[in-house]
């Protein structure tokens, strides 16, 4: 295992044809051992820059290191210490889930035996035993982006590219996919660089979170410090009288920032966060204000989101412009 930080990158560029900056000058550093969270919206270079960390796109400027090796003069060394998992990625509908880990087995270099042997262990991992001998045609959605993962692990990569992993899935095949990547965190130390459009996905997973807008990171750190650079917590007063709006406006204005609520309710930036609720309470009464309800909400990864991007995040795509000519071999 090389030494240094497990991605890191430096003025990173992409540019297409007709002088389209899909990647603008990234910068980042992802430890060995983290999971990283890269959010974005439709077009703004995500899936551009993990295709070329993943030495499946070239980058026109700027330097980068995967697992310690330079991404353009050792891409061999990078493939070798990686695991991708796209969400566009080609599988055989008429082979089976352990027939193609043993091929995947076979590709990496490993003996008969030590291939079966490791896609028993991975079929345990991702619960797929009682299906490993099925066509791959045959699987749930939720099943093929487990196969996936297991596809991604069998040469047991130091760092796992994840791109957007639970897009399409239920709720419950999502969260035992969230469930078996803390596992392998926590378990194997494995690197997990995830591209995700769910933001929750990103608050539940990620140590550290980077969104990138325009080609250009634009919001990097851990979700708690991003959601306090938003400001403070929202609470909504939903008013039994909705007549009673104007005056309860009144009240609120000097306890924190008024900002535009739902209909028959007032919303506010509360200073004091939790604490200053009994001060909004006694407020409120002492004005003959009747309240149906409230809610304190503290800022959401949303909020940064639209905070950053000034907008909100969307089902997402290929970023990579249409026009754009193929990697170079």
């Amino acid at each position: 295992m090389a030494d240094g930080p497990a991605v890191e990158t430096e003025a990173l560029e992409r540019v297409f044809k007709g002088g389209i900056r899909a990647v603008d000058g990234v910068d980042l550093r992802v430890d060995r051992g983290e999971v990283f969270g890269f959010l974005g919206p439709n077009g703004a270079g995500k899936s551009t820059t993990v295709r070329m960390l993943a030495t499946l796109l070239r980058p026109t400027g700027g330097r980068a290191r995967v697992a310690g090796h330079d991404l353009v003069h050792d891409a061999a060394a990078v493939r070798r210490s990686i695991g991708v998992a796209l969400q566009d990625a080609a599988i055989d509908p008429y082979m089976t889930g352990r027939e193609l880990l043993h091929l995947q087995a076979v590709l990496h270099g490993f003996s008969r035996e030590h291939g079966r042997r490791r896609a028993v262990e991975l079929l345990g991992r991702v619960d797929l035993e009682a299906a490993a001998d099925r066509r791959v045609g045959t699987y749930s959605g939720g099943m093929r982006r487990r196969l996936d993962l297991a596809l991604a692990l069998v040469h047991a990569p130091e760092v796992l590219f994840l791109d957007e992993p639970t897009t399409g899935l239920d709720p419950i095949s999502r969260l035992t996919l969230w469930e078996e990547v803390r596992r392998l965190n926590a378990e194997s130390g494995t690197t997990v660089f995830l591209t995700t459009q769910y933001l929750e996905e990103a608050d539940q997973l990620a140590g550290r979170v980077a969104i990138i807008d325009g080609g250009r990171i634009v919001a990097e750190g851990t979700p708690r410090e991003l959601k306090a650079q938003v400001g403070d917590p929202t609470l909504t007063v939903t008013l039994a009288d909705p007549e009673q709006a104007r005056t309860a406006e009144a009240v609120l204005r000097p306890l924190g920032e008024l900002i535009p609520g739902r209909a028959g309710a007032v919303a506010l930036r509360l200073k004091e966060g939790a604490s200053g609720l009994p001060a909004v309470v006694r407020a409120l009464d002492d004005a003959g204000v009747r309240v149906a309800g409230l809610d304190l909400a503290e800022p959401s990864l949303d909020d940064v989101f639209v905070a950053k991007t000034g907008r909100r995040l969307e089902s997402e795509g290929e970023d990579a412009p249409p026009q754009a000519a193929p990697a170079p071999a």
